[in-house]
């Protein structure tokens, strides 16, 4: 019941801001504003249901860790997608054929603040952190990867093979990112950052699905396997590989202190505020 009441509103308050994005056609300064109103009230939303269900301070989502866990997600995020698309650009994959748009960038800025604060909270913060209690954290890292992978294979141009890329790449690695931290704000970043780098940035496809034109008037050709094809570059091999390496250093980290959970036996960790 408690699961069912927190996915159910951060579901409706997701649905809600989306279609409200959505609706102001990328208009530059009102998809920004409508994007960071959006995540705010999914914010609130989710430590108000986690205060009235399980009667604790909402820590994952706390305010005081907030600007420093999430500067060092988006420099994670930034960084993994950075190596991706040199790769990509290495094996001819990517040409930069000139300057983009810069409105088309602030509202894809915009929208992906509130995709990432919303599918955090989701995914991370509820599938993950619910399921984490009762199965422990290596269980709960693939079942909510694989829901995570394959809720993409709706999007256009989506595969069995891209969304079990995301499933790797993103649904195993924001969960360990989150693991390792004990707070979504490291996920909400790096997730935030990933997104943003590929349509705000770059100008490729994200998930499947096209955006206005970036910082970069940037164009992908070649083989599929290497550009991740119509999908965007998270289907690429370089982004799963990535997505495993990333995940390996925050599983690492979250084992080194301790915050592996087991199957049943004992509560999870608190958050981690120096995380």
């Amino acid at each position: 019941m408690r699961f069912l009441k927190q996915f159910f509103l951060i579901a409706l308050v997701t649905f809600a801001g989306g279609v409200g994005v959505q609706a102001l056609g990328w208009n530059a300064p009102l998809t920004l504003v409508a994007g960071v109103v959006a995540a705010a009230l999914a914010l609130a939303g989710y430590a108000w249901v986690v205060r009235r269900t399980e009667h604790r301070e909402p820590t994952e989502v706390s305010l005081k860790i907030a600007p420093g866990a999430l500067g060092r997600g988006v420099l994670v995020g930034l960084a993994m997608f950075g190596a991706v698309i040199l790769n990509i650009t290495f094996l001819g994959g990517y040409e930069v054929r000139g300057w983009g748009s810069v409105s088309g960038m602030i509202a894809i800025f915009g929208f992906m603040v509130a995709v990432a604060v919303t599918e955090e909270l989701m995914y991370r913060g509820v599938l993950f952190r619910i399921v984490e209690e009762r199965l422990g954290t290596s269980l709960s890292l693939v079942l909510s990867g694989l829901v995570f992978g394959f809720a993409h294979i709706f999007n256009p141009n989506a595969t069995v093979w891209s969304s079990l890329a995301i499933a790797i790449e993103a649904g195993l690695m924001l969960g360990a990112a989150y693991v390792a931290t004990r707070n979504l704000w490291v996920p909400i970043g790096v997730h935030f950052a990933w997104n943003f780098a590929q349509g705000g940035i770059f100008s490729t496809s994200v998930s499947g699905q096209d955006a206005p034109q970036g910082l970069l008037d940037g164009v992908t050709s070649g083989s599929a396997l290497v550009t991740g094809g119509n999908f965007g570059p998270e289907a690429s091999v370089y982004s799963v590989l990535a997505g495993l390496v990333v995940t390996a250093a925050f599983l690492w980290l979250a084992k080194r202190r301790g915050n592996i959970m087991p199957r049943r036996g004992r509560t999870a960790p608190a958050a981690t505020l120096a995380a």
